[in-house]
């Protein structure tokens, strides 16, 4: 773990937490509902619609990333969204998440921040018992909604 950077990712990035993403989506059983490509990634990185941060080791490979951005809570005020969190399969249980989700706490009160949301899967249980390890609420009273255009 002494070989991970924790950096700001930039455009050049975007390629690598694409694959990430696609990991992800494997990873969940759920690679067919990915829409959205490199190229939107990248446009939507510039125009600023996210933030994200990446673990780099010792050969300069991004193998984790965050990906988060501001919204607002009515009863909170500003807040951060974590959309993603993911460690490429090769590079888990070396603490990269741990770096990773202390970095992204971090930039959420830098930017003052009142609150961070995300979401877990329900069968996710080594994830679950992470985000537990932080004094984390994971809800289980609120069901998500959304519509898919």
């Amino acid at each position: 773990m002494n070989d991970i950077k924790i950096r700001y990712a930039t455009e050049i990035d975007m390629s690598a937490i694409y694959n990430l993403i696609m990991e992800l989506a494997i990873y969940e059983h759920a690679a067919e509902e990915v829409k959205i490509d490199e190229s939107q990634l990248l446009h939507d990185f510039q125009a600023g619609i996210f933030q994200a941060q990446v673990a780099v080791n010792s050969a300069d490979e991004v193998v984790g990333t965050v990906i988060y951005y501001i919204t607002f809570s009515t009863w909170k005020g500003k807040m951060m969204y974590l959309e993603d969190f993911v460690v490429k399969e090769s590079a888990r249980r070396q603490g990269i998440g741990k770096l990773l989700f202390d970095a992204v706490i971090a930039a959420a009160k830098k930017q003052d921040c009142n609150l961070m949301k995300w979401q877990v899967l329900d069968w996710n249980e080594p994830a679950i018992n992470f985000y537990k390890s932080y004094n984390a609420t994971i809800e289980e009273e609120w069901f998500n909604g959304k519509i898919i255009f």
